[in-house]
């Protein structure tokens, strides 16, 4: 196995205010989803330029993990516990005191890749804070094209109070953020996935007691924006991720990483087999191994070097009594889980997808109306540390 040991340096207080190098118009990028890798053809992925720090601005973007601190994603999970523990009542009382939170907000919502969650999630999620979500896709009418980004970015910041996007390229999403005015939330792209852990955290909360101090295995494809961001997210929290699948980890990410483990005290390190990365862990999380853009003609090479790091019942037992089981679904039975665990009691996939709406409307608040969301976060504690 391969061990990752972060060395303790003191991490800048403020990030560089060096601006983007020029780039292209065309936002939209020239390079494949991350999970389109052809391993079975020895063929390097080409990657886009590598993320840079962005200018001090008034806003907040949030374009992967690694641009949240601790105290605000605990604050997030606080107020994403109320935001849910209000609805819950809503239908027999009629009042939900979270409804005007965001009333007179536009959330405008930008599609490259096929959504079902993160669509009805945000837009559910926004009518019930009082504000609306606008659908807009960039796959039947590209952004870049009759008009240059830059004018676009100032126009939508005109206009609406966030901008959500769900993209192939991470140059997409970070060319809108540096001329947006308003908050831009990476809703997925080839780097990270910020939105999907904040509801995994939130479940693991409701489950576990904490977003710390525990174990995670994660399995299958390793060149992953998932996996690019629950790496982030285990430095950043404080847990331990065990990583054992097949795919390279771009050299920056472990950079990242390491950058935050230094206050979070987190740990990554990956394992050559699911046996050796799953014992005695409190948390298994798996990804669709066939991700929106891989060929018909390449599912049964990745089906094949995949499959060692199945996760079935056989599997499950090597891990803590209480393990939970998690997929950001989709989730394909038969492939990176069998039946019986997808399906069986410890699965909390459902619980996990419903959070993207309570973890996303408290995001959401934070961002759009940061003063707002200081005044909910006197909602109160997280649960005690314990386990279920």
């Amino acid at each position: 196995k391969l061990k990752l040991t972060f060395c303790v340096c003191r991490r800048r207080s403020k990030r560089s205010q060096t601006p983007f190098s020029t780039m292209s118009n065309d936002w939209l990028g020239m390079h494949d989803n991350a999970t389109a890798f052809l391993y079975t053809r020895g063929i390097k992925r080409q990657l886009s330029e590598a993320p840079m720090p962005f200018p001090k601005r008034s806003c907040k973007h949030l374009l992967t993990m690694g641009d949240l601190s601790k105290p605000e994603v605990i604050d997030i999970m606080r107020v994403a516990l109320a935001m849910k523990a209000s609805r819950k009542i809503f239908t027999e009382t009629g009042y939900d005191r979270f409804s005007d939170t965001l009333k007179g907000y536009s959330l405008l919502t930008l599609f490259e890749k096929p959504s079902l969650r993160t669509r009805v999630s945000l837009e559910v999620g926004m009518h019930q804070l009082g504000g609306q979500a606008i659908f807009y896709s960039i796959g039947d009418s590209p952004l870049g094209i009759k008009e240059s980004i830059e004018d676009t970015g100032k126009v939508l910041s005109r206009m609406c109070q966030g901008i959500t996007a769900r993209v192939n390229s991470r140059k997409a999403v970070r060319n809108l953020a540096e001329v947006s005015t308003i908050p831009v939330i990476n809703a997925l792209d080839d780097y990270g996935h910020p939105m999907q852990m904040l509801a995994d955290l939130l479940t693991i909360v409701e489950q576990k007691g904490t977003c710390e101090g525990f174990k995670m295995a994660y399995f299958g494809d390793l060149e992953n924006n998932v996996t690019y961001d629950l790496m982030r997210t285990a430095c950043l929290m404080g847990y331990k991720l065990n990583l054992a699948g097949v795919g390279d980890i771009e050299e920056e990410v472990w950079n990242e990483c390491k950058a935050l483990s230094v206050e979070g005290k987190g740990q990554v390190e990956i394992f050559k087999t699911a046996q050796e990365a799953v014992t005695g862990v409190d948390v298994i999380y798996c990804d669709s191994w066939m991700s929106y853009g891989i060929p018909k003609d390449e599912e049964d090479l990745r089906k094949q070097m995949f499959m060692p790091f199945q996760v079935d019942a056989k599997l499950l037992a090597l891990a803590a009594k209480d393990c939970i089981f998690m997929n950001c679904l989709p989730a394909a039975r038969g492939m990176e889980q069998t039946a019986e665990v997808i399906d069986g009691p410890q699965s909390v996939v459902f619980d996990q997808a419903e959070n993207r709406l309570h973890a996303q409307k408290a995001l959401l608040v934070h961002l759009l109306a940061p003063r707002r969301f200081a005044q909910l976060v006197s909602v109160g504690d997280l649960p005690e540390h314990t386990k279920k």
